[in-house]
């Protein structure tokens, strides 16, 4: 396969990814989400409860409470909080993308570890991916839905 190629570059994240999930350590669960254009890759296993974002202390990271509250809904929900050491890498959008992409990441990695907690998750909607994104500009309109204004005469 050509190095230019269209198909080259999904060949290479494909067989990163398989390298990503052969080279997790045993007991460590590795799960995506998204949120907007965010995307969090979360790394969970069973511990004192620490939690950091990208190399960051969690509430430092996510500068808002009502953000490390969205965050930590899921492990409330099922009472794993302080139980489990949380690692995330998130990139793309905003603060609030990012803290739906961590939300929707734990509540997917918990499910991994534990799939009898499908039920009380699933109630929480935490495992649903939020589908609503931006809309886009049209051509002749200031934003995606307003309009200029319109002058009669």
């Amino acid at each position: 396969m050509q190095a230019n190629s269209p198909n080259h570059s999904l060949w290479l994240r494909a067989a990163i990814r398989e390298h990503d999930e052969i080279m997790e350590a045993p007991g460590v669960v590795r799960c995506t989400g998204r949120r907007k254009e965010a995307v969090a890759v979360v790394r969970m296993s069973i511990g004192e409860g620490t939690f950091t974002i990208n190399q960051k202390d969690a509430r430092g990271y996510l500068s808002r409470d009502t953000l490390m509250m969205v965050v930590q809904q899921p492990l409330e929900a099922v009472d794993m909080l302080g139980k489990v050491n949380i690692r995330a890498r998130v990139h793309g959008g905003g603060l609030a993308g990012q803290a739906g992409a961590l939300r929707h990441g734990i509540a997917r990695a918990l499910l991994e570890h534990n799939a009898e907690l499908r039920p009380t998750l699933k109630r929480g909607g935490f495992l649903t991916r939020d589908a609503r994104e931006v809309e886009r500009k049209k051509y002749g309109q200031p934003k995606a839905r307003k309009r200029f204004q319109y002058s009669k005469r």
